[in-house]
């Protein structure tokens, strides 16, 4: 399941109005994430446990006016983007 399908789930969205915004958030998680030294390949693979859970961190943390749990989600996102781009496995090619 794509990226944009999972987000919706985790943000409980199953309307198709809100697409682009997520679709948009997820974009700009995974260019972050490349940004920050993780391999593009890498950075966008939604198989990968460890990406898919730092995307939806940082989706949900981007997500929605009033978000209560924004700063929570956004440390935790950050906590895992640092761990991702100390792990040779993310940031050395094979």
């Amino acid at each position: 399941m794509a990226f944009l399908e999972l987000a919706k789930k985790h943000l409980r969205v199953t309307v198709a109005a809100f697409d682009d915004e997520i679709q948009g958030l997820i974009d700009a998680a995974t260019a972050d994430l490349a940004l920050s030294g993780v391999l593009p390949e890498k950075a966008s693979d939604d198989t990968d446990p460890l990406i898919k859970r730092a995307v939806f961190l940082y989706v949900k943390s981007e997500f929605g006016f009033d978000n209560a749990d924004a700063e929570r989600f956004r440390k935790s996102y950050d906590s895992l983007k640092s761990h991702l781009t100390l792990s040779v496995e993310y940031t050395v090619p094979s």
